[in-house]
């Protein structure tokens, strides 16, 4: 049985390499983008965070993947293999132009396409949960970033009701921005590894013919932490300082007040959507998000949307998705029988 299951295992570990690389970036971007951590340190933070979040809170995320768009009962060996290499060929491309991108949206995109083609897709949760917090979230990070920056920040540092110039190199908030860069790493733990470990996860029960519940929350993270997330360390070391320089040096330059905004905002939104409706979320994007809130409150939205950076993610955003739509849909015309 285990033999069987290699391929489709080492598809999710490369997915989670690759997973690793992308979200680096909207874990630690805005600490690294402020000065406050050395580059070889990241690596190793993030993927214990990630494993925590796994752990912890990882659960609704991954039975989603697994069975709330195609059903369960459809996870085959050949389609999940399908599936996780799908999504992973796309995310490598995102990864090789150092772009962060959406591992949820390759996800899901790569599941509608075997749902499509097998004429069997489940559109309830798609259709009025996953697609509209898509749009909805990162609304929401940008103008949070945007309303603390232009009407907290700036009237305290106008009326000089707080001295930022010795905020911004005190120990507390230096340790503040970490803290809160390993709390987005945790909300990573708790909705992407889902990505990687959804199919894994319905293939193992289809194929041990599992019906207990507490026996498949126990095989969901098994493969959840002793599988894939170790292995977004890994992809963090690979690919994660090219990316980090993208989202944090070469959107807007912003100091540690400004990092822990970025933080939080996105942590708490992704936590938010994992733990209370188990909702794949565009992680890259509630960080690009927040960075373009706060690059509109210093610079101005005109000016920050024009910059090239910026319009390369929003390119490759769109690209990366099709790209997994599209390799999978091919695979399942080529290796599945209808």
């Amino acid at each position: 049985m285990f033999s069987i299951l290699l391929l489709p295992l080492f598809a999710a570990m490369f997915l989670a390499i690759n997973m690793g690389g992308s979200g680096t970036a909207p874990a630690f971007s805005s600490a690294y983008g402020a000065n406050l951590i050395r580059k070889d340190l990241i690596p190793g933070l993030f993927g214990a965070f990630v494993l925590l979040g796994a752990i912890m809170a990882g659960k609704e995320v991954t039975l989603t993947i697994g069975k709330g768009i195609l059903p369960d009962s459809s996870m085959t060996l050949t389609l999940t293999t399908i599936i996780l290499l799908s999504i992973a060929l796309s995310m490598l491309f995102a990864n090789i132009l150092r772009v962060p991108q959406s591992t949820s949206q390759s996800t899901v995109f790569a599941l509608v396409a075997v749902a499509v083609y097998q004429n069997n897709l489940q559109t309830k949760k798609l259709l009025f949960e996953i697609i509209p917090a898509w749009f909805i979230l990162p609304i929401i990070s940008f103008f949070l970033t945007l309303i603390l920056g232009k009407y907290i920040y700036r009237p305290l540092k106008k009326k000089k009701l707080i001295n930022f110039k010795q905020l911004k190199v005190h120990p507390a908030l230096r340790l503040g921005v970490i803290f809160s860069s390993c709390y987005v790493a945790f909300s990573i733990g708790a909705n992407n590894v889902a990505n990687a470990s959804g199919p894994i996860h319905s293939l193992l029960v289809n194929q041990l013919n599992i019906q207990d519940s507490e026996t498949n929350y126990l095989i969901c993270m098994i493969v959840s932490t002793l599988i894939i997330a170790p292995c977004f360390a890994l992809g963090s070391s690979i690919f994660g300082s090219r990316i980090l320089k993208t989202t944090g040096k070469e959107i807007i330059e912003f100091g540690p007040i400004g990092a822990l905004a970025i933080s939080l905002v996105t942590g708490s939104l992704l936590l938010l959507a994992s733990v209370t409706r188990g909702i794949p979320t565009a992680l890259a994007q509630l960080n690009v998000g927040a960075i373009i809130g706060l690059g509109a409150y210093k610079v101005g939205i005109k000016e920050i949307m024009t910059r090239t950076s910026v319009k390369k993610i929003f390119m490759v955003w769109v690209i990366s998705p099709a790209i997994s739509f599209c390799i999978a849909l091919l695979l399942a015309f080529l290796m599945v029988k209808k």
